[in-house]
């Protein structure tokens, strides 16, 4: 017995250790982690300056800098996602905002009115101070710090809220040895942003995005949150008319031109504006060149129209960022262009500023908002011309066009262009239709014009390629006529077209005229749309009935 007693006490020892082991892998196993996320890697803060956007219960790329116990955007993220309507000079240093009636300036780096530095540059980037931005634009945001987070809020659509239970940890992930992010108290409303089998995926209101146990959460419902007003957006009014716009674009191209007005009007009915070429960039400081005639506007408008001057950047050879892209040279040439406006009395002022290039889209926007201030407080309409939307040429920022300018005019044509290695119509109704049903996505209805040209091209394909030259409705009735070809209505492009051989060269025309007219000018009735143009006067002479479709189209 006395040998049995030890042999007892060892595996009444063993049972014991093994009971204990089991037990802590029990106790391990059911126990919630103390283990705690490393919060600068969970937001991506690198730096000690740096802080995380937490927009609308996300946890964004893009980050902030608190600079003085305030967070500043990059403009780029302030663009994307707050208000794009700031604009940063980078050659002189400012930060703008345009209003309806006013530009406001910030310079970067110097204190501003409220006591601190709405905005700064740092190897070349402009930042803006979230308290500016919120000056203009309605969103609520709060800056917390350990680590810096700035949490804003854009939306207001219904959300799940819940309140707490009790006090909790939130996790990173679903499950009780997942680390923890923060935490949250008995009461604290959580915002719910999906719901499993036993965890939720919840929101804090000061930016946590983690995990908390459903058995935690209570009072479980719909919210809808009240949206900020603080800010009251002012109207950006028009000077638009009642009635469909019916333009004729008339080229100019020196100060004698100008008396060939009487010349281009004969046959012309069911016009009520004409636009002549008068204003060309002519240099990189904001000058321009004016072969405008007084009298040609009396006279204009003693026959009963209005006078759209335009300005182009296309006839001298100018670099259009350098010049929209400085405060000075853009005003300076917006002085000059509503100066030379008022004084000879024109109705408006046509933009046509062609090729912009991408990295000169915020510089070319801006111009317009600028321009919009003198021409509003001064009744001259404003009009914008533009290609058929692409994306290509997204950054003509059609629909901020839209907001400041009173006219947007889709130039319909080029579909097939001089140099093109690509025979075809200058403008079907595909194309046509295209352009405007893109443009009233981004600009209401009655602001859009249509512009559809009175030229057509005769293409000749040869040994050497393909070729063309644009010529006037009468001139390419009368190259068909003179070799005997008679046209074939096209139901694809609704357009008469032709085709032959001639000197092994083959040549097509697609003719626009009365009938390819009337085909797009039933899409515009379609749309709804505020009016017609035409480039240019003077081709369609000879041709009264083009008139006749669109004196009725004007009239509807």
């Amino acid at each position: 017995m006395k040998k049995a007693v030890p042999v007892i006490i060892a595996v009444a020892l063993i049972f014991v250790i093994v009971a204990i082991t089991l037990g802590v892998k029990v106790a391990e196993h059911y126990s919630y982690s103390e283990e705690r996320k490393d919060l600068n890697g969970y937001f991506g803060l690198e730096a000690a300056d740096e802080a995380a956007l937490v927009l609308n219960d996300e946890i964004r790329e893009e980050k902030g800098i608190v600079r003085d116990g305030r967070c500043y955007l990059d403009l780029g993220t302030v663009h994307a996602f707050l208000n794009d309507r700031f604009y940063a000079d980078y050659n002189e240093g400012w930060l703008l905002y345009t209003t309806p009636d006013e530009i406001l300036y910030a310079q970067a780096g110097q204190t501003g009115q409220d006591g601190y530095v709405p905005a700064f540059l740092e190897d070349g980037v402009m930042y803006v101070a979230l308290d500016y931005v919120k000056k203009y634009t309605n969103f609520s945001y709060t800056l917390y710090t350990e680590p810096n987070r700035a949490v804003l809020t854009t939306v207001w659509d219904e959300h799940q809220a819940a309140d707490m239970k009790k006090d909790t940890a939130v996790r990173y992930q679903g499950g009780i040895k997942s680390d923890i992010l923060t935490e949250v108290s008995a009461g604290d409303q959580v915002t719910v942003l999906e719901t499993m089998e036993n965890w939720s995926r919840v929101a804090t209101q000061d930016g946590f995005i983690g995990y908390v146990e459903n058995r935690r959460l209570k009072n479980l419902r719909s919210e809808t949150l009240i949206p900020v007003t603080d800010y009251q957006e002012p109207e950006y009014t028009s000077v638009r008319r009642e009635h469909k716009i019916s333009l004729g674009w008339h080229q100019v191209t020196s100060e004698a031109a100008n008396s060939t007005l009487s010349e281009v009007l004969e046959g012309v009915s069911g016009m009520n504006v004409i636009s002549p070429t008068w204003f060309f960039l002519s240099d990189n400081e904001g000058g321009f060149v004016s072969i405008a005639s007084s009298a040609y506007v009396q006279e204009a408008h003693d026959r009963g129209l209005e006078v759209w001057a335009l300005v182009d950047n296309f006839t001298y050879d100018v670099d259009i960022r350098e010049i929209l892209s400085h405060t000075g040279r853009r005003q300076k040439l917006i002085g000059g262009l509503v100066e030379e406006a008022l004084s000879l009395g024109v109705d408006g002022i046509n933009v046509d500023f062609e090729q912009v290039p991408e990295d000169a889209g915020e510089d070319y926007i801006e111009f317009l908002r600028e321009l919009s201030i003198p021409c509003r407080a001064n009744g001259l309409v404003l009009s914008v011309d533009n290609y058929v939307p692409r994306n290509y040429n997204s950054h003509y920022h059609w629909k901020e066009q839209g907001t400041v300018a009173d006219y947007v005019i889709v130039m319909g044509y080029d579909e097939h262009y001089g140099g093109s290695q690509e025979t075809g119509s200058v403008a079907s109704i595909g194309y046509v239709e295209e352009g405007i049903s893109t443009m009233v996505q981004y600009v209401p209805a009655e602001k859009v014009i249509n512009a559809v040209p009175f030229y057509t091209r005769i293409w000749e394909t040869g040994a050497e390629g393909v070729k063309s030259q644009a010529v006037g409705m009468t001139t390419a009735e009368d190259f068909l006529a003179q070799r005997g070809i008679e046209p074939v209505w096209d139901e694809e492009t609704c357009q008469n077209y032709a085709e032959f051989e001639e000197d092994g060269a083959f040549f097509q025309v697609w003719l626009e005229n009365e009938q390819s007219l009337q085909a797009k000018l039933q899409v515009m009735e379609q749309y709804g749309i505020g009016g017609v143009a035409a480039w240019k006067l003077g081709y369609e002479a000879g041709h009264p009935e083009v008139w006749a479709v669109i004196s009725d189209f004007a009239a509807g």
